[in-house]
């Protein structure tokens, strides 16, 4: 992050990066799960592969302006470590759950004939949010939070490399997601963001779509709490061991 750009430019930054990660991700769910599409039923390779470039793109674009966090649990973590401004966390996170939404959104219109012809109502859910595959809470809770811890440790890791990677650890970043989603994506999905998640749940809940089934807002709250609390233990762990050689 450059704090030299103005406040409202690294805002904007979110904005796009999130929506950025939304229309490439939550896109690719949608090409997998929507009935009549030309990737149905292409498979969670694919998946991984979109949100793997759909934080590689924005971290390219925006890693040197606003730190590319498009993560409300990230912004969290490194403010509560010193690593990030309190006064701006709010910013940034309304930023990113705006961009989450007006992706969403912006998903849902152009695939509005796919939807209707869609009739599995977890098909339809899963473009939107997460969801327990084994609908258990406590697995949702505990996939979520390590993959969280890995990803926010090691991102910081990345972009803190001493080695002269000119731009490299953005690609690796988008690589580390890529992996994560993979590996660890068969339990819960994974969110690991809360914007990711509960921006576009809020929009499943008020869009008309048809055969659409439940919201799972009794699952909503762990896509929420444990990227955050992933954030805080991943972050922690990062400037606890490293921290101190990086910043003194």
């Amino acid at each position: 992050m450059d704090p030299s750009y103005p406040l409202v430019v690294r805002a904007l930054c979110e904005f796009i990066g999130t929506g950025v990660l939304i229309i490439l991700g939550n896109g690719a769910v949608a090409n997998v799960h929507l009935k009549g599409s030309k990737g149905y039923r292409g498979g969670w390779s694919l998946i991984a592969m979109g949100y793997g470039f759909g934080v590689m793109i924005p971290a390219i674009m925006f890693g040197a302006i606003s730190g590319n966090q498009i993560n409300p649990a990230f912004t969290i973590g490194l403010a509560t470590w010193g690593l990030f401004p309190w006064s701006e966390v709010p910013i940034y996170i309304a930023a990113q759950f705006a961009g989450a939404m007006a992706a969403q959104l912006a998903l849902v219109a152009i695939h509005k004939p796919l939807y209707d012809r869609t009739e599995n109502p977890e098909d339809i859910l899963a473009t939107f949010s997460t969801i327990d595959a084994v609908h258990s809470k406590l697995n949702g809770f505990l996939s979520e939070l390590l993959g969280s811890v890995v990803l926010f440790a090691s991102a910081l890791a990345l972009v803190s490399s001493p080695l002269d990677s000119s731009g490299v650890e953005h690609l690796a970043l988008g690589f580390l997601v890529w992996g994560l989603v993979a590996g660890l994506g068969g339990p819960t999905g994974p969110a690991l963001n809360p914007a990711r998640d509960l921006g576009p749940r809020i929009l499943h809940a008020l869009l008309p779509l048809k055969h659409k089934g439940s919201s799972e807002w009794d699952y909503a709250w762990v896509p929420v709490v444990a990227p955050i609390l992933g954030g805080l233990i991943g972050v922690g762990c990062w400037q606890l061991i490293f921290g101190w050689a990086v910043f003194g």
